[in-house]
């Protein structure tokens, strides 16, 4: 927790250190250990905070490949804009504080920053991975069986062929698709079905 209602305007220093009991309180946190440096500028102004964080250590996680547990550096620079008001805001760089509030708990953001800051993929070196645990793996792992369901369904069941026969674009413009006329336009000039001749006699 920061109290940052007795500070004055200016800029303010402040140092943690996250550790295994950091992480232990995180039921939900991918990190099981670690020790990380975390330094936070804090800049009071009038209207608002703003935090800048310096993180600098080393975390255990699992490893990607062989799910073993693996030690990986991590190392940041970042930046939150703490305001007041009621309103909430959806820029992630910015938080809102309601006016009541005195201090600011960075619990959450600290290792917010501090995932961020894992590399992309956390593997162990080569070599280094246990191989049995990844035995085990591949030989549990469901398998898909390939399948040429696919394949079979685009040329029994869409043809490009049948399309065109069934409906011919073209043949759609010309007959029903000028000024709403359709083929009866056409049958007006040919030769009459002889079973409309009776009607026609009729006055």
């Amino acid at each position: 927790m920061i109290p940052f209602v007795g500070l004055k305007v200016g800029v303010h220093d402040f140092d943690f250190e996250a550790t295994d009991s950091f992480f232990d309180e995180l039921e939900y946190s991918i990190i099981h250990s670690g020790s990380v440096n975390v330094h936070i500028s804090l800049e009071k102004k009038e209207t608002m905070l703003i935090a800048v964080f310096t993180i600098n250590g080393k975390v255990k996680t699992n490893c990607d490949r062989c799910n073993d547990p693996i030690e990986v550096p991590v190392k940041g620079n970042y930046q939150l804009i703490f305001k007041f008001g009621l309103e909430p805001e959806f820029d992630e760089n910015l938080v809102v504080l309601h006016p009541d509030e005195y201090e600011i708990d960075m619990k959450e953001h600290i290792y917010e920053f501090i995932t961020v800051s894992l590399p992309t993929r956390l593997v162990h070196p080569k070599g280094e991975c246990n191989e049995e645990m990844i035995a085990l793996l591949n030989e549990y792992s469901v398998q898909q069986p390939e399948s040429d369901d696919e394949e079979e369904w685009d040329e029994e069941d869409w043809d490009d062929d049948d399309w065109d026969e069934d409906v011919d674009d073209e043949e759609w413009d010309d007959d029903e698709g000028q000024d709403g006329e359709g083929e009866d336009n056409d049958d007006k000039d040919g030769p009459i079905d002889p079973r409309w001749t009776p009607l026609l006699n009729l006055n």
